[in-house]
């Protein structure tokens, strides 16, 4: 077997607000944070979950909303935070395109890799 069928192609989705000059995007950590929020129902223990300072994760989650003018977080102080309506749905079909474009290109990757 060659090395090279041992590799494969990591593709990096971002969705952005094309109205707005900012470059904060929703992207593979913002998903994180989102999914670590989701399980741990705070974004301090999501953002300790990933090694991320409170403080950064908090500036990380305001910059895309404000870039994507979306609310990502209901936020209830010392009580934690929840995903928003609209956030659950960026999250999920986020999910499933990066899942859908990382099966395809690992296959066209080995496909090409076979020429």
């Amino acid at each position: 077997m060659s090395k090279l069928t041992r590799l494969k192609p990591i593709l990096r989705l971002s969705v952005s607000n094309p109205e707005t000059d900012s470059n904060s995007v929703f992207g593979r950590g913002i998903a994180s944070l989102c999914l670590g929020v989701r399980e741990t129902g705070s974004l301090n223990a999501a953002a300790k979950g990933m090694g991320m300072a409170y403080s950064k994760a908090w500036r990380i989650i305001k910059d895309t909303e404000t870039a994507l003018d979306v609310q990502l977080l209901y936020r209830n102080g010392a009580h934690g935070s929840q995903l928003t309506e609209d956030c659950e749905r960026i999250l999920e079909a986020y999910q499933a395109i990066e899942s859908d474009l990382q099966a395809e290109a690992e296959r066209r990757f080995q496909e090409a890799l076979k020429r």
